[in-house]
């Protein structure tokens, strides 16, 4: 597999790659096309949280049609949650978004969140990899958020925490974990009135008692998927952080928290916590952290 002929070759080459992926994820091949992603990786990945039914996949489509207006490439993976019993998922994101399957600029992807906690599939990330060397942006729907499902902070370059008026989730938001993961959060379904003006008070009292680093400040807005109500200023605090984070350092410090996660999930799934507390302290290497996963396991 070769990261230019993938990307020529179009839609079919990039699922097949996805599925080679997820089949045999640490298979020296998949790796190697992996580390030509790592190298060659120059889109953006937008992480975007929140519990089920707070209308992430509405707001997605509108983020799909403004991006695609404006000529950048989009893919998406949708982590769906799974069944205990059968470990089967709906998968039912690409269903609800509406895509065009003939928008060659337009790829999404869904994903079974397995037996996986952190609210993302285990091969997500490989995955996310691979999609951010094509596409300009790459958004990544997880499962949901609580109090142990936050890795989407490990991956994305800006999260977006969405919030669901009346829902208690401001209360679920103060807990230890969730508070500090998001860059941007938006209060979802603002057309119901007073409910989505009392929520957007309680997050904003709840910022207000909680201990970020380096004092960050989280904007809020309201927005209505429905009335597209406030779309476009949430697209312009999306652009904001990006540009915020434009340096080279800032984006070599993301791209080391990713490969770090990438490399101690990948040695937890394959040989348990152990594994880590053998390595003692993960340092990437200067060649990828796909190819020192080989080196790891001699």
């Amino acid at each position: 597999m070769d990261i230019n002929k993938i990307k020529k070759s179009g839609k079919l080459a990039i699922a097949n790659a996805l599925v080679e992926i997820e089949q045999n994820p640490f298979h020296k091949k998949t790796l190697l096309l992996l580390s030509q992603a790592y190298k060659s990786e120059n889109g953006y990945i937008l992480g975007i949280t929140g519990p089920p039914g707070v209308g992430k996949s509405s707001l997605i489509k509108n983020l799909i049609n403004h991006y695609r207006n404006k000529q950048k490439t989009v893919s998406v993976v949708a982590v769906d949650p799974s069944s205990k019993k059968t470990g089967g998922a709906l998968l039912g994101d690409r269903i609800r978004l509406e895509s065009n399957p003939d928008d060659k600029g337009l790829f999404i992807r869904s994903m079974a969140a397995k037996d996986k906690l952190g609210g993302l599939a285990s091969i997500t990330l490989s995955s996310v990899f691979l999609l951010n060397a094509i596409f300009d942006f790459t958004i990544i729907e997880t499962v949901g958020v609580g109090q142990s499902e936050t890795d989407i902070a490990n991956i994305a370059d800006t999260v977006l925490f969405c919030v669901q008026p009346g829902s208690g989730d401001s209360l679920q938001f103060m807990k230890a974990g969730i508070v500090e993961i998001p860059d941007i959060i938006a209060i979802t379904k603002s057309d119901l009135g007073e409910v989505a003006t009392n929520t957007f008070n309680d997050i904003s009292n709840s910022l207000e008692f909680s201990v970020l680093e380096d004092k960050k400040k989280v904007p809020i807005i309201n927005i209505s998927s429905k009335e597209k109500k406030n779309i476009g200023n949430l697209i312009k605090l999306i652009d904001q952080h990006k540009t915020d984070n434009s340096s080279k350092i800032i984006k070599e410090k993301k791209k080391l928290k990713k490969s770090i996660f990438w490399l101690e999930e990948s040695v937890k799934e394959q040989f348990g916590i152990n594994g880590i507390k053998k390595l003692k302290e993960i340092r990437i290497t200067k060649n990828s952290p796909f190819m020192q996963y080989l080196d790891l396991i001699k």
